[in-house]
């Protein structure tokens, strides 16, 4: 999998509201679901201060459509359980009227996706696209170049991510923090960490 690197400090990050658990840092996961390329970011929140720990893609491999589930899943997988993650977001399917069979496909692999988060003991929470777009540009209608460049200008990185879809991923990882942050909801651990 490709990851972006990480900044060594943490970043503290525009109109971030403070968590119930100040002081501990908390991992949030964004997934930014996709049948070929799903983009993943994972990020440790504390007050004001937000931190890139990973975010990379999984790529899904196989002739049917039932192997690159499965794929998507095993990748997933294997980041939520290295990664450890105590909340999970994903971006709700963009659906177009003519362009049906995407949004069902894309369906299929955000499905397990939240399979992985439930195996794992995980919520998922879930944003429209245009909502975390626009939170991050203040357009709901910004390119993959206008979200990567404000990942890279948010976290401070030498370089834009990439691929697009780790740029995608960190961008639901924030939106989940803001808005579950300005309304107050804690993120607590998940059992056992």
């Amino acid at each position: 999998m490709p990851r972006v690197p990480a900044p060594a400090d943490p970043l503290p990050v525009r109109g971030a509201a403070a968590p119930a658990l100040a002081d501990a840092w908390l991992r949030v996961a964004g997934f930014d679901p996709g049948l070929e390329t799903t983009g993943y970011g994972v990020i440790e929140c504390r007050g004001p201060l937000v931190r890139l720990v990973e975010a990379g893609a999984v790529r899904s491999r196989g002739a049917s459509l039932e192997a690159r589930l499965a794929s998507i899943h095993r990748g997933v997988a294997e980041v939520l359980e290295v990664l450890r993650p105590t909340a999970m977001a994903i971006e709700q399917v963009f659906s177009h009227a003519r362009f049906p069979r995407t949004a069902i496909l894309m369906g299929h692999a955000r499905g397990v996706i939240c399979l992985a988060a439930a195996q794992a003991g995980l919520s998922v929470h879930d944003y429209p696209p245009a909502r975390v777009k626009r939170m991050l540009t203040g357009s709901g209608q910004a390119t993959k170049e206008q979200m990567q460049a404000a990942i890279q200008r948010e976290f401070g990185l030498a370089a834009r991510p990439e691929p697009a879809d780790a740029a995608d991923a960190l961008a639901v990882a924030l939106a989940d923090w803001h808005l579950r942050g300005r309304l107050g909801a804690a993120v607590v651990p998940r059992p056992g960490t």
